[in-house]
């Protein structure tokens, strides 16, 4: 009955079902594992909701089961799908201009950790980390920061069925500048003989049997 209501709002688009045991991902929380399908009477009308309990800190979350596609409530991104999300982090972007307020930007980030896409979220914590390595973050700042990483390390980790340690690895990695040509630590294929002799090239070897 529940479903039927929600297809008259949009008939073209099919309703997500999870199961409990199911994992799940809610807007700015993160991963979460549906626990329990209840019922509640509210406003003298019934109303089935997911029990969800997010990993990352035991909270418990109850989701109206009609409202789930207005909240956000989505399964977790695929494996597949992990190097997208890598490479949104790797293209390089321009730190804020100056010029451009902490509370728009505050918003601005805000918006995308709320539409709970993890993509929207990688785009943050890009451009944070970017921001991070030319100033002090502010308070504001690192909160934001903490959120995002905590967000992606937690449902990369989930995707690809490994620790927050391997993500978090991984993703300094995609931060880390290129080896330089001059940090290969090769030793000069011609060295000058002049150079590698020093002060010995000048003895003369036969300088002691003149004695």
């Amino acid at each position: 009955m529940q479903k039927n209501e929600i297809n008259e709002e949009d008939s073209t688009k099919p309703v997500k079902v999870f199961q409990v045991g199911d994992l799940a991902v809610y807007p700015a929380h993160g991963v979460g594992r549906i626990e329990a399908v209840e019922s509640r009477v509210i406003n003298g009308e019934e109303h089935e909701f997911y029990i969800m309990r997010v990993l990352e800190n035991d909270m418990v979350i109850m989701i109206p089961i009609r409202n789930i596609d207005s909240v956000g409530l989505r399964d977790v991104v695929s494996e597949s799908e992990v190097p997208l999300i890598y490479q949104i982090m790797q293209e390089k972007r321009d730190s804020p201009p100056d010029n451009q307020t902490w509370n728009r930007r505050y918003r601005e980030y805000m918006d995308k950790i709320k539409t709970g896409s993890l993509f929207e979220v990688a785009e943050v914590f890009r451009d944070l980390f970017l921001l991070k390595l030319t100033k002090d973050l502010s308070f504001g700042e690192r909160k934001l920061y903490d959120t995002a990483q905590v967000l992606l390390v937690r449902e990369l980790s989930t995707a690809k069925n490994t620790d927050d340690k391997t993500i978090i690895s991984e993703i300094e990695m995609l931060f880390a500048p290129p080896p330089s040509d001059d940090a290969e630590g090769d030793p000069d294929p011609d060295p000058d003989p002049a150079d590698a002799g020093g002060d010995a090239a000048n003895v003369d070897p036969a300088g002691s049997k003149d004695e």
